[in-house]
């Protein structure tokens, strides 16, 4: 951190710019960005809800990482993914584990026949679709996912984009996803948020995480917020660290039957 502190602007934002973005491999940030983790520890849960399923499937895997830290996966065990440089990387990762990457779109509908998965998993994903999730259980299964929260690091969003309505500082909430499921003929049997401190040490960290997490600011680019981000290295050459709060939603869902 001492040396991303002492680089100078261009630098520091011209590596960012450089670095890959592929996949939700976050290595890159080490000593430049922190994020604290949920109390509920998706993964290791996941890994508890892998070990006694018989099919299971992961929606948008991203570069497969996370599902790939499971220790034993379900006899039947499909990802899919839709932006082809996650979908590349996901099937290096993921075959060698017996594990088939389909390239699927974010939206309905997904190539899979009704009822044919007891277990659907996701983290993060751009939007939850719960009528095809329930499509896609058995009567008996479970949807267990991590979700974004509303208004996750607005302090970054509105930093460059400015106040954002309140329709849109509320969407993702809870309550809103909760209503989803219920009315897509789910059970929700847990939903809970947390709001967790992200630092920002560096420029450079800022850009790395709008060039990676597209959907925060779609329009980013260097050259677009170029005077913005030059404001934003001495704001914390100055102040030290740019600190946001991401939100995220455990969600634990069953089909009835």
């Amino acid at each position: 951190m001492s040396v991303s502190r002492t680089s100078s602007f261009d630098d520091l934002v011209a590596e960012a710019a450089a670095a890959p973005v592929a996949g939700w491999d976050f290595s890159w940030f080490e000593g430049r960005a922190t994020e604290a983790r949920p109390s509920w520890g998706y993964q290791r849960s996941l890994g508890e809800r892998m070990a006694v399923a018989t099919a299971a499937l992961d929606i948008q895997t991203g570069g497969g990482e996370v599902l790939a830290g499971v220790r034993k996966r379900p006899p039947l065990c499909v990802a899919t993914e839709g932006w082809p440089p996650n979908l590349a990387k996901a099937t290096a990762l993921l075959h060698p584990l017996g594990t088939a990457v389909v390239a699927a779109p974010e939206e309905p509908p997904l190539p899979f026949a009704d009822g044919a998965f007891d277990l659907v998993v996701s983290r993060h994903p751009q939007k939850p679709y719960f009528t095809e999730i329930a499509r896609l259980l058995r009567p008996g299964g479970t949807y267990f996912a991590q979700h974004v929260g509303p208004a996750s690091v607005f302090e970054l969003v509105e930093y460059f984009l400015g106040p954002q309505p309140e329709a849109v500082r509320r969407g993702r909430h809870p309550e809103l996803e909760r209503a989803a499921a219920e009315a897509a003929g789910l059970d929700v049997v847990d939903m809970r948020m947390e709001w967790l401190r992200m630092e920002f040490h560096d420029v450079g960290a800022v850009v790395h995480f709008l060039r990676k997490v597209v959907w925060m600011v779609p329009d980013f680019t260097v050259e677009k917020y170029r005077v913005r981000l030059r404001e934003l290295h001495d704001q914390i050459q100055v102040d030290g660290p740019f600190v946001a709060h991401s939100s995220r939603v455990l969600v634990d869902a069953r089909k009835p039957g």
